[in-house]
């Protein structure tokens, strides 16, 4: 899967869209990547758990975090025959209580799956809770990099993170 074949999965979805909008954050944005188009769209989401599946192994444990990449977590799992668990960023109120949910032994390793990163506080909060679980995890996959310090927070948490493209190319060109 090649950067631009993603690029062209992600417009194709309509996930890209321009004007003004306000980000989770707080913030304002001239562009949006609507991530809820890309997960449903199945060209879009199978490009994504394909170039994700080529960054794994069989043998490991992915984290979707809840609840935007929790299909990008199942995707991803079903193309790489790897397992997931979904990391919740507060504990449910009711039955199990976990923060994790899905199996996770002591001290093992986890890739955690992401949608979007703009700040980067959601992917820490699932990293943490991670963590918390007793999983070690030093790297995270994300679909966009908007840019803006998502980066730096991520790689502040000790966690190496790769996008499969940043805002700058998924801007490029635009018509």
């Amino acid at each position: 899967m090649t950067n631009q074949e993603l690029i062209d999965a992600l417009r194709e979805a309509d996930a890209v869209r321009f004007g003004e909008f306000e980000l989770s954050h707080g913030g304002t944005s001239e562009y949006y990547v609507d991530k809820y188009l890309f997960e449903t769209d199945p060209r879009c989401l199978e490009a994504i758990s394909e170039a994700f599946a080529e960054r794994v192994s069989e043998d490991t444990k992915l984290a979707g975090v809840a609840l935007g990449a929790v299909p990008l977590a199942a995707a991803t799992s079903v193309t790489a025959g790897a397992p997931y668990v979904i990391a919740r960023k507060q504990r449910k109120e009711y039955g199990t209580a976990n923060l994790v949910e899905g199996r996770l032994e002591d001290g093992e390793e986890v890739v955690v799956l992401e949608d979007i990163v703009t700040t980067g506080t959601s992917l820490v909060d699932a990293i943490e809770a991670l963590r918390e679980a007793g999983a070690t995890v030093d790297r995270a996959l994300v679909v966009v990099d908007r840019e803006d310090g998502g980066r730096e927070t991520v790689e502040d948490a000790d966690v190496e993170m790769e996008a499969l493209v940043t805002a700058s190319e998924l801007l490029d060109d635009r018509e």
